[in-house]
């Protein structure tokens, strides 16, 4: 007896110590609101850090062209040994050895115009980069407002075929009690066990896409892939008010991609111009100092008859025969400025047709969120009624299951107009390069 007091304690004493940890180890899941799921994917995507990356990478650029217009300062020490003594007749008139430091200052004054065309080159790619960087961000914003309205989708999936199971499964014993007594013939019963097998596979069907659909919204949010996921549902949703031409001129007025190729056109019209440099000599001007002496310190010695000095030079250069290389150098940037301006006008359409897309789509789903909703409520009585007759055998087991169809459907067609309306509307935002949050 006392042994199995002292057992039931010790059971009790670790029970009381393990609880506490259990229950601290386990925390609820993170609900997350689609302004905190955007929020959380903008954080964690590489992409957008290395486009943050590619940015900072464009500044240093940039200073680092600024920096060509000012003086290059220049420094050498060398040493020169001599297998003999200079000599001039029998009178030695050098030293073997001689140590010479030169300091040297190198100030462009006109390179054809090369250092402003690349600074300016240098500083259309910044740009060029910050705005890709907001386009990155654009992408993520949708594909996590994308993510987030796809599980909602297939959580309202996997509850319509979990409600159809149940639903099918009280037809079935319906069915089976109504067969036992003689109301009814074998096939109802047999029909009702086929709409059901027929119903699980739909269930593992949904829930295995609402994994999937999760698994997505994880790696997006850079999160483990099985981590649970529980979002804010959001049911209400607002009309698009706007025509087509508004969504037109919102696209050419916002969209980055445009801007880019804006940026584009100006680095090509850029480079022609530097690739005319070699029409044009170029300018530098030079100052130097020296020292020379017989010793590392070179501070003069024996047969040094010019210790230190200093001068001012100008250099005038000019390449200017070169077989026709500058000119075809030319022709060949005066080509890529013609792609730019092509690819404008390419991406431009590609614009348009995906606004008008967008546009359609949305549209479309907000039709079908309407009559889908006036169809629930047809579709919910219709199934009552058929019930009701099967009861009182008036009707047989396929009305039933026919009504029981026809209601899953038409809730499925509400929840998918519903969810694909937001994810189009998004769609079309993304289109018109607005940063919308709904």
């Amino acid at each position: 007896m006392k042994i199995y007091i002292l057992s039931l304690s010790i059971f009790i004493f670790i029970h009381f110590l393990s609880s506490p940890l259990s229950h601290a180890v386990e925390e609820p899941a993170e609900t997350f609101s689609l302004k905190h799921a955007v929020e959380t994917a903008l954080k964690a995507n590489i992409s957008l850090k290395i486009s943050k990356e590619e940015a900072n990478a464009a500044l240093a650029v940039e200073k680092k062209q600024k920096t060509n217009f000012l003086p290059t300062l220049n420094a050498t020490y060398q040493y020169e040994y001599i297998d003999e003594e200079a000599t001039l007749g029998t009178i030695v008139a050098g030293s073997q050895e001689k140590y010479t430091l030169i300091s040297k200052v190198t100030q462009p004054i006109f390179t054809g115009f090369s250092l402003l065309n690349q600074y300016k080159i240098a500083k259309l790619g910044l740009d060029a980069a910050k705005i890709n960087e907001k386009l990155k961000k654009l992408e993520i914003i949708f594909e996590a407002k994308k993510m987030f309205f796809s599980i909602l989708k297939a959580q309202k999936f996997l509850k319509i075929s979990q409600d159809t199971v149940t639903q099918i499964t009280a037809q079935k014993e319906v069915a089976k009690n109504f067969y036992e007594v003689g109301m009814t013939p074998l096939n109802d019963l047999l029909q009702a066990k086929v709409e059901l097998a027929n119903a699980r596979q739909e269930l593992i069907s949904a829930q295995n896409n609402l994994e999937i659909t999760k698994s997505n919204f994880n790696i997006l949010l850079r999160r483990p892939i099985n981590e649970s996921v529980k979002l804010e549902d959001v049911l209400n949703y607002t009309t698009f008010a706007h025509d087509i031409d508004y969504c037109f001129k919102a696209a050419k007025k916002n969209r980055l991609e445009l801007k880019i190729a804006d940026l584009e056109i100006e680095i090509a019209e850029k480079e022609v111009k530097l690739a005319q440099k070699n029409y044009y000599p170029s300018i530098n001007l030079e100052g130097s100092y020296f020292k020379r002496g017989t010793e590392w310190d070179v501070d003069g010695g024996d047969y040094i008859y010019d210790p230190e000095g200093w001068s001012i030079t100008a250099v005038a250069s000019w390449d200017f025969w070169e077989w026709g290389r500058s000119i075809y150098e030319v022709k060949e940037k005066q080509s890529r400025l013609s792609q730019a301006q092509y690819q404008k006008t390419e991406i431009l359409d590609n614009i348009r047709i995906e606004v008008k897309q967008a546009y359609l789509n949305t549209l479309e789903s907000e039709k079908n969120i309407t009559t889908a909703k006036k169809a629930i409520e047809q579709a919910k009585e219709n199934f009552r009624i058929n019930k009701e007759r099967y009861k009182e055998q008036i009707a047989t087991s396929t009305d039933v299951l026919d009504a029981q169809t026809l209601l899953s459907r038409t809730v499925t067609n509400y929840y998918k107009a519903l969810y694909d309306f937001k994810i189009a509307k998004a769609s079309l935002h993304k289109a018109m390069g607005q940063e919308v949050m709904e």
